[in-house]
């Protein structure tokens, strides 16, 4: 099989959380073009059901369902549905995430704390575990998780959600450990700063923007279609042989200092 053709996806059943914008549109967009169904997936149905329209209309195969992935009940159902529709799970790509806070961990209350846990950290796990056999029956599948450099390298005023990117590289690597017998592969995608709606009071923020290109060896902030290389590479039978990874894409920031 050549190179080019080991990256093609034709056939394989992709979801992607957190898919009607930002990263997970580009990625979602990147597996279509690619030739995979993709399973178009946010809170709000009618925002899921604009992207699925659009890629239909492209030419693509897409659909949405709407899921509120803080809730177990819809996790179940968004892997149901896709079950019914297209018969199998390939790929799951665990990008939606939230930060609602920002500031120091001693002014957290519990609340927030559990409210970034279970969106961040418990919906992969269970999304993984519902896809999982699925996976298993079928011969193997990619978990592709979107942690970040957070959960790497600790920055300031984002401690509750470095925790919680770190708890995903290391799902990721449980993951691989374990379910690699069944031919499942788990990796870690760890963006840095892009310019998305989730951090926009990052990248908006002149200052601390500023800041940030004049230490990144990129001297620039991501955008998101550059994290859908990855994974495409982490999807594909390119990356047969990639499990437990972590990977930044992140111009530099982990070796800036």
């Amino acid at each position: 099989m050549s190179i080019t053709k080991r990256f093609d996806v034709t056939g394989k059943v992709a979801i992607i959380t957190g898919s009607s914008k930002g990263i997970g549109l580009s990625i979602a967009k990147g597996l279509a073009e690619n030739g995979a169904k993709v399973v178009i997936s946010s809170r709000k149905q009618d925002a899921v059901d604009t992207i699925a329209k659009e890629l239909n209309e492209a030419g693509f195969v897409a659909v949405g369902i709407a899921c509120h992935i803080g809730d177990p009940d819809q996790c179940e159902a968004l892997i149901n549905k896709t079950i019914e529709k297209y018969g199998r799970i390939d790929i799951l790509v665990n990008n939606a995430a939230i930060n609602p806070y920002y500031g120091p961990l001693e002014d957290t209350d519990s609340e927030v704390f559990d409210k970034i846990m279970n969106v961040n950290v418990k919906a992969p796990w269970l999304l993984s575990n519902l896809a999982q056999p699925h996976m298993k029956t079928q011969g193997g599948g990619s978990i592709i998780n979107i942690s970040s450099v957070e959960g790497i390298h600790p920055g300031f005023n984002l401690g509750l959600y470095s925790v919680s990117k770190a708890a995903m590289i290391m799902l990721s690597k449980n993951q691989a450990k374990e379910w690699g017998r069944h031919g499942i592969r788990s990796n870690a995608v760890c963006p840095g700063l892009v310019k998305t709606k989730l951090s926009e009071a990052l990248w908006s923020n002149d200052k601390l923007a500023a800041g940030y290109k004049a230490v990144v060896p990129l001297r620039r902030i991501a955008v998101p279609d550059e994290l859908a290389g990855i994974v495409m590479l982490l999807a594909s039978d390119a990356g047969s042989y990639m499990t437990g990874g972590e990977y930044a894409v992140d111009g530099g920031y982990l070796i800036s200092g």
